[in-house]
C-alpha cells in the first residue's frame, strides 16, 4: 500500500476519480451536474459518474466506482452515503473525497472541509491525504455517531421530503412529535473495569466532532483513538429538550474531560429493554451492542494543513 503521501501526489498528478451522487441527499438531485462540471473545469478526470436515485442502489454505485481502481472516490451526499463510502474504502489504498450535499454534514464538519461546493472541490485538487478513525458498531463502521434511543426512532420517522425542504430542522419537529410517547431506558456502559448507569431517553457514542451540525466538544475529533459515550438529559422529557437546546449553544466551549462525557477505546452499551440502534442515521439492529475502534482506518482529502496524528 502507498504511503499517504505517495496516494496525494498520485491524485495531483493523475487526477484519476470517480463520482457517486446520492441524488436523494438534500441537495444532491439539485447539485448533480454542477458538481460533475466543477470538478472537471478543477482538472479532475472522472472514470464514471454514478448517480443515485433508488433506494437499495448507493452500495452497488460505491462498489462499481472501487472496482475502476481510482485514486479518488469522490462520494456527493450526506452523512449516510459518506459513511457508506467510508465503510466500502476502509483498509483501501484509496483516498475518500468528500462533496457535503446532505442536512447536516457532520463528517465534512469533522474533517474540515467546506459546505458550499467550490470550497470541497478546492480541497479534492488542493488538499492533503489523511487518515481518520472509524468507530465499529457490532463490526459495521461507521463516521460519526451511533444513536440508541429516540434518535433512531427520529431517524426512522423523518420524512425525506421535509428533510430536502428545511433542512437539519426536520429532525427536531420529528422529534417533538415523537417524545410525548418515548419512554426513558436504563443503560448501562461498560468499560475496562468500570461500569456507567444513567437513566435517559437518548444516548450518542460519537466517532467525530459533531452532531446535528453542531460541535460536541472543541477537543473532539475523528482521529483521537476515542470514543465518546454520553447521555443527552435524564428521565424526564423536559430534560431532554432542556439539554439539547443547551448542547446546541454550549458545545464548542465544552471539554471531553466534562461531565457527562466518556472517553474510552472501546464500551459494551445495554439497556433494560431491546431499544432500536442508528448508525450515522442508518438503522443497526437494537442493544445490547459493543462499540469499538478502527484507528487510522480511512483516508480522507482535507484541507491542506489539516493536523494528522
Amino acid at each position: 500500500m502507498r504511503t499517504k503521501q505517495e496516494l496525494g501526489e498520485a491524485i495531483r498528478r493523475e487526477r484519476r476519480a470517480v463520482l457517486v451522487v446520492n441524488a436523494r441527499s438534500r441537495r444532491g438531485r439539485q447539485l448533480h451536474e454542477h458538481a460533475r462540471a466543477r470538478l472537471a473545469a478543477a482538472g479532475l478526470r472522472l472514470l464514471a459518474d454514478h448517480p443515485v436515485d433508488r433506494p437499495g442502489q448507493l452500495e452497488h454505485a460505491l462498489a462499481a466506482a472501487v472496482e475502476l481502481g481510482p485514486d479518488l472516490l469522490v462520494a456527493a451526499g450526506g452523512d449516510g452515503t459518506l459513511s457508506a463510502a467510508a465503510r466500502l474504502l476502509a483498509h483501501r489504498d484509496m483516498a475518500l473525497g468528500l462533496l457535503p450535499l446532505g442536512t447536516t454534514n457532520n463528517f465534512a464538519r469533522t474533517v474540515g472541509v467546506p459546505l458550499d461546493l467550490d470550497g470541497a472541490v478546492e480541497v479534492l485538487t488542493g488538499g492533503t491525504v489523511i487518515d481518520v478513525d472509524l468507530g465499529l458498531a457490532g463490526g459495521v463502521p461507521f463516521t460519526n455517531h451511533v444513536g440508541i434511543g429516540l434518535s433512531a426512532d427520529i431517524m426512522l420517522r423523518t420524512p425525506p421530503r421535509l428533510k430536502r425542504v428545511i433542512g437539519r430542522l426536520a429532525y427536531p419537529l420529528t422529534a417533538l412529535a415523537l417524545l410525548a410517547r418515548h419512554r426513558p431506558l436504563r443503560v448501562t456502559v461498560r468499560a475496562g473495569d468500570a461500569r456507567h448507569e444513567f437513566v435517559t431517553h437518548q444516548v450518542y457514542v460519537a466517532n467525530g466532532g459533531f452532531h446535528a451540525g453542531r460541535p460536541i466538544a472543541a477537543d473532539a475529533d475523528a482521529d483521537d483513538r476515542l470514543l465518546v459515550a454520553y447521555p443527552v438529559g435524564g428521565a424526564s422529557r423536559r430534560a431532554l429538550v432542556r439539554e439539547t437546546a443547551r448542547n446546541a449553544a454550549t458545545g464548542h466551549r465544552r471539554s471531553l474531560a466534562d461531565e457527562p462525557f466518556l472517553a474510552v477505546g472501546e464500551l459494551w452499551l445495554e439497556t433494560d429493554r431491546p431499544a432500536r440502534v442508528e448508525v450515522d442515521g442508518e438503522p443497526c439492529g437494537r442493544t445490547p451492542i459493543r462499540i469499538g475502534l478502527a484507528a487510522n482506518a480511512l483516508r480522507v482529502m482535507a484541507p491542506a494543513g489539516t493536523p494528522d496524528r
